[in-house]
């Protein structure tokens, strides 16, 4: 397995939970090894789901300076594969495993402006960013997109903090995001940070490669969970080594395939490093892409898929029945 960043585990105490909506729970953490948490860091947390150990990333919303507390949020979505459920348990005073803070979305200070956009739980990777912004008198803009304010976590103090600079997006309100609309009004020189769900950022990626804005100043993060349609069982073959597994719709490709003694390089568990690449040899239905590793022609391509976040689907239309009873089958090879 390659990282981008050198893992250092810890034991680490839970030492505040509380509710933030009804799908949130934030976590504060006092870490055994403690090392300050810069803007755009996360950690990765060992869980452990039907008595089996697995690896789930959390950005992290803010730390002390001294690194001896650390919060995260954990978002209950309903394609959780587990993770949600086992850390949205921990009480005060639980102990668990987790590494020092880890950096593949680094806030970068000095450019001449920013935007920064969060659709739902993504706001968690941008709090910290916008309060470093905002301390340093940054010129900024914080743009927070979500389905109904009972919904969005933090929204009050992000409110109470940065005032006119937060830009509020209701579904339910009738003031859902217009990208296109959020896109014109950014400048040659700003520097856009996203987080968010799968389709948000596709449609931003998509827009401003549209008004021909400089690539290097659009950075993004995912969770790697979400995607076109909603996840279905399938099933996966690897004919080289006689390999057939099936995948739940809690479970990940990569997890299926490591269940059934493949190896599988990976990193991030995002879809955001390739490095779970797989070749795609037959497809009976369709592919789900849900990393933001590929390009658009890549996708369309349909030759290869990140396995770690991607799936397959019994149909390539939007308006597919549940009543569906055919399983998509992929035939791989690594």
């Amino acid at each position: 397995m390659a990282a981008t960043n050198t893992e250092v585990w810890q034991a680490g105490t839970v030492v505040e939970a509380e509710s933030l909506t009804a799908q949130t729970r934030r976590l504060v953490i006092a870490p055994a090894l403690p090392r300050r948490a810069e803007p755009g860091t996360h950690i990765d947390v060992m869980v452990t789901i039907n008595g089996e150990r697995q690896k789930r990333s959390y950005s992290v919303v803010d730390s002390s300076e001294d690194g001896q507390q650390l919060a995260i949020s954990v978002f209950l979505s309903p394609q959780s594969r587990g993770g949600a459920v086992f850390m949205q348990e921990l009480q005060v005073g639980d102990r668990l495993e987790i590494t020092q803070p880890l950096q593949n979305f680094p806030l970068r200070v000095g450019a001449p402006r920013y935007v920064l956009l969060a659709g739902g739980i993504g706001i968690t990777a941008m709090v910290n960013m916008a309060r470093v912004l905002r301390n340093i008198k940054a010129e900024y803009v914080l743009v927070y997109a979500g389905r109904s304010r009972a919904a969005m976590a933090y929204l009050p103090q992000l409110e109470e903090l940065h005032g006119e600079a937060l830009r509020v997006h209701v579904d339910d309100e009738g003031t859902a995001l217009n990208v296109d609309e959020l896109l014109a009004g950014v400048d040659p020189e700003s520097e856009l940070y996203m987080c968010g769900p799968i389709r948000l950022m596709d449609a931003v990626k998509r827009g401003w490669q549209a008004r021909g804005l400089s690539l290097p100043n659009l950075r993004y993060e995912t969770f790697g969970n979400s995607g076109w349609f909603d996840p279905e069982e399938f099933v996966v073959r690897v004919p080289r080594l006689g390999v057939e597994a099936t995948v739940g719709a809690g479970k990940s490709m990569l997890e299926a395939l490591e269940d059934a003694g493949v190896d599988v390089m990976f990193d991030c568990r995002k879809g955001e490093c390739g490095l779970c690449e797989v070749r795609l040899l037959g497809v009976q239905g369709s592919i789900d892409h849900r990393d933001v590793f590929y390009s658009e022609r890549q996708q369309h391509a349909a030759a290869k898929m990140c396995c770690c976040v991607s799936r397959a689907v019994s149909s390539d239309t939007g308006a597919r029945s549940a009543a569906a009873t055919e399983r998509a089958v992929i035939s791989i090879d690594l």
